[in-house]
Order: C-alpha cells, then sequence, then structure tokens
C-alpha cells in the first residue's frame, strides 16, 4: 500500500520563486488610493454605497411597521441629503457615473432604495402627514399657525420663479418644504397635489446646476398655482 501523503506533493516542473515570496508580506496593508484626493474619493464611494444600503432597509422596516413614521421620516430624509451631497461633488459625480452603473458595478439589488432615490423624499412626505396634525379647519392656534406656514412656503415658491430662479439645487429645497407644510396641515388628496410630487421628481433628476427652460419654469409656475389653489379649496 502506498503511504497516505500529509499533503499534496510537490508537481517536479514546479520550482517556488524565493525572490518573489520575499516580497509580499502577509501581514501588510494593501492601500486602495496613493493621494489624499484618491482616499476622499474611495471614502466617498463607500459611504454611497452605505447610504444606499441603509435607505433600502429602512424602507423595508417601515413596510413592516418595525419603525414609526417619524423616526423613518428623519432618517430617510438625512440620507438623502447626505445622498444628494455626495453626488453632487464633481469628482465623485465622475467616479460614480449614476445609479444604476453604480448598483451594477457593485451587484447591488435595492429597488427600495433606487425609488426612492429617484423620488428624492420619503414615502410619508409624498403622501399624508406624519405625526398628529390637527384638523385644518378646527380653527384652532396650532392649526392655524400651520396653514400660515404652508401658505407662506407656496408664496416663497412662487417669488422664486418670479426672481428667475431656476436651477435644481435652487428650487428643490423650496419645493420639498411646500409638500412638507401642506402635509402637516391636510393628508387630503386635494385638487393638483399630484403636480406638486410630479415636480420634485422631475428636479430630483435633475443635475445640481441644472436649470429649467424658460417653457418649463412657465409651466411649473402654473401647476404650483393651481395647486396653491386646491390646498386653499380644502381649508373651506
Amino acid at each position: 500500500m502506498i503511504p497516505r501523503q500529509a499533503y499534496a506533493p510537490t508537481p517536479h516542473s514546479y520550482v517556488p520563486n524565493s525572490t518573489l515570496s520575499a516580497t509580499i508580506n502577509l501581514d501588510e496593508e494593501v492601500k486602495l488610493y496613493d493621494t489624499r484626493a484618491e482616499r476622499d474619493l474611495q471614502q466617498s464611494l463607500a459611504e454611497i454605497f452605505s447610504i444606499i444600503v441603509t435607505i433600502d432597509e429602512l424602507e423595508k422596516a417601515f413596510l413592516k411597521d418595525a419603525i414609526p413614521e417619524a423616526d423613518y421620516t428623519e432618517t430617510c430624509e438625512r440620507s438623502l441629503k447626505q445622498y444628494q451631497s455626495l453626488v453632487a461633488d464633481e469628482t465623485v459625480a465622475k467616479a460614480f457615473v449614476g445609479l444604476e452603473e453604480f448598483k451594477a458595478q457593485w451587484d447591488l439589488e435595492v429597488p427600495r432604495a433606487t425609488e426612492r432615490i429617484r423620488v428624492g423624499m420619503p414615502s410619508t412626505a409624498l403622501t399624508a402627514s406624519y405625526g398628529p396634525a390637527p384638523n385644518a379647519s378646527s380653527g384652532g392656534n396650532t392649526s392655524g399657525t400651520l396653514i400660515l406656514e404652508a401658505t407662506q412656503e407656496f408664496i416663497t415658491f412662487l417669488d422664486a420663479l418670479k426672481l428667475g430662479m431656476l436651477a435644481k439645487y435652487q428650487l428643490h429645497p423650496l419645493l420639498t418644504d411646500v409638500i412638507q407644510a401642506v402635509n402637516k396641515v391636510t393628508d387630503r388628496d386635494f385638487e393638483n397635489r399630484g403636480k406638486i410630487v410630479q415636480w420634485l421628481i422631475t428636479l430630483n433628476g435633475m443635475k445640481s446646476t441644472d436649470e429649467l427652460s424658460e417653457e418649463q419654469s412657465k409651466e411649473l409656475e402654473l401647476n404650483i398655482n393651481q395647486a396653491y389653489q386646491g390646498f386653499k379649496s380644502t381649508l373651506t
């Protein structure tokens, strides 16, 4: 019987390269970058990866009622702002390319995060009030304050358009304030409310410095005026 080998025998044709072996240190950290700029880029891309995964898990938790609406909204808003801030950087954007390309590169299956990033707002902000908002027609002090705030947000947004503010980075935050203020007053689906949401999605899909055309600006102003009238009709 052939004695059992304690290890696989080395083929006669293989000669170990002692020089190569001597140059490899298994305890040495492998660097992914050589400069500070490369390090910052890698860190930013890692943060984007983490944010995308976090948003996807957050959406799953919210659908299962495993997280309160207020906590979900706060965390989602913060994550989306961090994501937008990172991809707005020119160097990061060039390496990131786009969400679909980034997902393909890192084999990410995150359908819920994809939709949330496309919209650019938590689902609670788009559909209904989160938290115990009072009835707008109750006439209470708190209700009156919320109505005034929502009215001011509409006026502020429309004034921004009249002043020629057409860039995504100027308009998207203001329109976000509009829908959030409205949702604190009422969860009713008033006339043209959907146009606010659609414009939020349109603006969110633009690059930070992209601007609306004159035609788009006029359409947006008309739509938000219509939504404002629809909102006021819920208060009567």
